[in-house]
């Protein structure tokens, strides 16, 4: 089994600053793509940004300049900072790792977290 846990969502004033972490832990062999993807009410999930060893770091139009994604292989963690947040990135934030479990005879799987909100209002 895979998790990946989120944190540092929560209510921030437009303008401000929000840094989530996702860690991911269980039986994981390795790990390629790590990212971040949001889903605001009535939409689609839609992606943040994501870094990969092959792929390097791809970020939505609508973030650059304003987010930025770094992570940790030894810690299996990644982060997504964001500045300068507007209520258009009022979402559930999920994070995604594509994983290949220690079980045998297991391929490539994207797992997903269980998502936290962030809010952006004043």
């Amino acid at each position: 089994q895979v998790q990946l846990v989120e944190s540092g969502g929560g209510v921030v004033q437009p303008g401000g600053s929000l840094r989530l972490s996702c860690t991911a832990s269980g039986s994981i062999f390795s790990i390629n793509g790590m990212g971040w993807f949001r889903q605001a009410p009535g939409e689609q999930r839609k992606l943040v940004a994501t870094t990969s060893g092959s792929d390097g770091t791809r970020y939505a139009d609508s973030v650059k300049g304003r987010f930025t994604i770094s992570r940790d292989n030894a810690r299996r963690t990644v982060w997504l900072q964001m500045n300068s947040l507007t209520p258009e990135d009022t979402a559930v934030y999920y994070c995604m790792a594509d994983v290949l479990s220690q079980t045998e005879g297991s391929t490539w799987t994207y797992y997903w977290g269980q998502g936290t909100q962030v809010t952006v209002s004043s």
